[in-house]
């Protein structure tokens, strides 16, 4: 166990800033910390790096846990395919690889790297953030970034020369493809040129581009007048004739959804018709082959239900159910299988349990339930995916917490499933038990979360161990499970890992998510207090062998847990977190969140965001877990301020009142808040493990 030794900190500089808000006074003591570039903020980031490498130098065991992280990494990853007539695209990473390269299969059946991320930058730097072949196959159009700034170049390859032969296209960050049948021209999303200072993460519009012409002669479809904030979808169905277009301000659960007839109208002016406007629900169309709008929507449904329409007249009242809501279960995606070879079209629908994935098959006409299809095992199934001009087939990733992500067939001629690829390497996964327990939060609300412990679940616990508690919470986004190298090591050497399915998650549908957001974001933290009090009431851990773990949202559910919550905790390790939630809105992409959090420009929202805001809740003489916080200095999503800020607040009270161990500021340049090459996830996987294991007393 670590000692309480105090490090020596580095000086940070704590001003007298006290700002009246709505009658509120709020301190700032550390916003000079806010500028990266001032000379002050690189002195003090110097001295950071020293005192990590300090500290890190006397975690015993690190380049174990390393090394084994990386072994456990070596499965690499295969993805399912994407059709285009009688070729097919997949992702692929051999344990050699530090990217997944993008690969086609001729109708030959010869195979081709497309796209290596390496080889276009052997930096390792650029990432491949999206592609999208055309509807012919022959085309692809694909988003590349440099440096995990995650702002999205796009071009346009010749799929069988491999030559670019449009592009590059700059301003894409997060843009859907929606080609025109023949390739010639495609919808896309890209922000405008000239935007107002502070504000060039927004303002995009939808544009209609036609492949080998000038970006600047690009036709603006859609989004003039619409919320800065704004982001778009957009689709074209199979046969070309149907576009839908899709608006959300920021990341709010609810949009609006418009359809257009191109038959009627050009693609340079589509007459948009509305299918639902104004409305507190989430709604995605797609017209099938058989001509009907299907629309998935939690629309008076908070579990999720598959509607049908006639797209020439989508309005609400017209809407029939083909799958229902489920009473328990939350519908999450679905695939058309309607070929001729079919005595009759049948639907897949996936659908997530209390986080446990299930298939079932159903009648496409009626939507009757024909059937459900016995997955591997209790875990995750990825998308859903057919091929687009029709077929019997449908193929979908599967995942647990010992099983890499493997890609399986679904013929339905016969129900038959199989594997249709496995991850191209192989390792020797340890014995680990995982079980799902239900507990009761702070106001009688049952929970639910899984333990993932060493050995086969005979022992229910033998003993407490070192414990990692992890959770999210937040955006609707739910935590199944899956396949980690950094979980099974860890387990493996002995140590207990959790993760809660906390309010604010998806995980049991859209009311769940509403529980834990705006001004029930409380709720959210309350359901990791009580996992924690649970894991110790139940003999898994104890307070001086718990470990909490998140990021991003999670990282502020962490913050706030160490804040509101400190006896319960020894160890904090805090990535790329949101901390300061008064100042949130003004930096990276803080202001297209404000649906989920409140806005401190609303007095009511201020309080709501001043009652939990991690930063503004540090106290004076309070003796805090030991703390690594993560951040990565391209983030564009989460701005690595809010880390620096609170890592000088916590190391000015453990000046007077020692922390349980050392308050510690990681950070990485040239990534970002997305994806990394592998060798970059290994060292950061090895760094917290290490230091929770040090911290925690877990023997490596």
């Amino acid at each position: 166990m670590a000692t309480m030794v105090r490090p020596p900190y580095p000086k940070a500089r704590r001003l007298d800033l006290v700002e009246e808000l709505f009658g509120h006074r709020i301190a700032d003591p550390y916003r000079w910390l806010e500028e990266l570039s001032s000379d002050e903020t690189q002195q003090w980031l110097a001295a950071q790096d020293e005192l990590l490498a300090a500290e890190r130098a006397a975690w015993r065991g690190r380049e174990r846990l390393r090394d084994r992280i990386a072994e456990l990494l070596a499965a690499g990853m295969v993805s399912s395919p994407a059709w285009r007539r009688e070729r097919q695209f997949f992702m692929r990473r051999t344990a050699e690889q530090d990217h997944a390269v993008l690969y086609t299969v001729d109708p030959d059946g010869t195979e081709r790297a497309l796209l290596d991320p390496i080889q276009i930058d052997p930096s390792g730097l650029t990432t491949l953030d999206a592609w999208q072949p055309s509807k012919e196959g022959d085309l692809l159009a694909y988003q590349m970034s440099e440096g995990g700034t995650e702002q999205s170049v796009l071009r346009v390859l010749d799929v069988a020369t491999g030559q670019v032969v449009d592009g590059p296209i700059d301003r894409c960050r997060y843009s859907p493809i929606a080609w025109l049948p023949g390739g010639k021209a495609f919808y896309y999303v890209r922000r405008i040129e000239q935007v107002p200072e502070g504000e060039e993460q927004y303002h995009k519009r939808v544009w209609l581009h036609r492949v080998g012409t000038d970006p600047r002669e690009d036709v603006l479809v859609f989004g003039e007048g619409q919320d800065p904030r704004s982001y778009y979808g957009v689709s074209v169905s199979m046969d070309g004739r149907w576009l839908l277009i899709s608006a959300s301000t920021g990341t709010a659960p609810r949009n609006d959804l418009w359809i257009a007839d191109l038959s009627a109208s050009t693609p340079e002016q589509p007459e948009l018709r509305v299918v639902q406007q104004g409305v507190d629900a989430q709604t995605s169309g797609h017209v099938g082959r058989d001509g009907r709008l299907y629309l998935f929507t939690d629309r008076d449904a908070r579990r999720n239900r598959l509607c049908v329409a006639d797209p020439a007249n989508p309005a609400y009242e017209t809407w029939q159910d083909l799958i229902p809501q489920d009473d328990e279960a939350v519908l999450d995606d679905f695939a058309i299988l309607d070929g001729p070879e079919l005595a009759r079209p049948v639907l897949l629908a996936g659908w997530t349990r209390h986080t446990i994935s299930e298939l079932s098959v159903h009648d496409l006409a009626t939507g009757e339930r024909l059937g459900q299809v016995e997955l591997p095992g209790l875990g995750s199934l990825g998308g859903i995916s057919e091929r687009p001009e029709g077929g019997h087939e449908a193929w979908f990733g599967y995942t647990d917490n010992t099983t890499p992500t493997t890609v399986y067939r679904y013929d339905a001629r016969t129900g038959e499933v199989s594997v249709w690829a496995r991850p191209p390497g192989s390792v020797d996964t340890p014995r680990v038990h995982t079980r799902q327990v239900t507990y009761t939060s702070k106001d009688g609300t049952p929970v639910r979360m899984l333990i993932i412990a060493p050995g086969d679940g005979s022992e229910v616990p033998a003993r407490p161990r070192p414990t990692v508690l992890y959770g999210y919470g937040g955006f609707g986004l739910p935590l199944t499970p899956a396949y980690s190298a950094s979980i099974l090591a860890w387990v493996e050497a002995g140590g207990v890992y959790a993760i809660a399915n906390i309010r604010g998650g998806g995980e049991e549908g859209e009311d769940w998510h509403r529980a834990g957001m705006l001004a029930n974001k409380q709720n959210t933290f309350d359901d990791f207090h009580a996992a924690a009090e649970y894991l110790i009431a139940h003999g898994w851990t104890t307070p001086a062998q718990l470990g909490i773990s998140g990021g991003s949202n999670g990282g502020l559910l962490v913050g706030a847990a160490l804040t509101q919550r400190p006896d319960l905790f020894r160890a904090v390790v805090c990535s790329a977190p949101l901390l300061d939630m008064v100042r949130y809105e003004k930096f990276g992409l803080g202001a297209t969140w404000n649906v989920e959090y409140g806005t401190a420009e609303d007095p009511e929202q201020l309080g709501w965001l001043l009652g939990y805001s991690p930063y503004h809740h540090v106290r004076e003489g309070v003796t805090y877990p030991a703390v690594l916080f993560t951040v990565f200095d391209s983030d564009t999503r989460v701005d690595p301020l809010h880390a620096r800020k609170m890592c000088a607040a916590l190391q000015h009270v453990a000046a007077d009142t020692p922390a349980k161990g050392p308050i510690l500021l990681r950070r990485e340049s040239d990534v970002g808040h997305g994806a990394r090459a592998i060798s970059r996830s290994v060292e950061l996987s090895a760094d917290t493990a290490a230091f929770l294991a040090h911290e925690l007393g877990l023997e490596l």
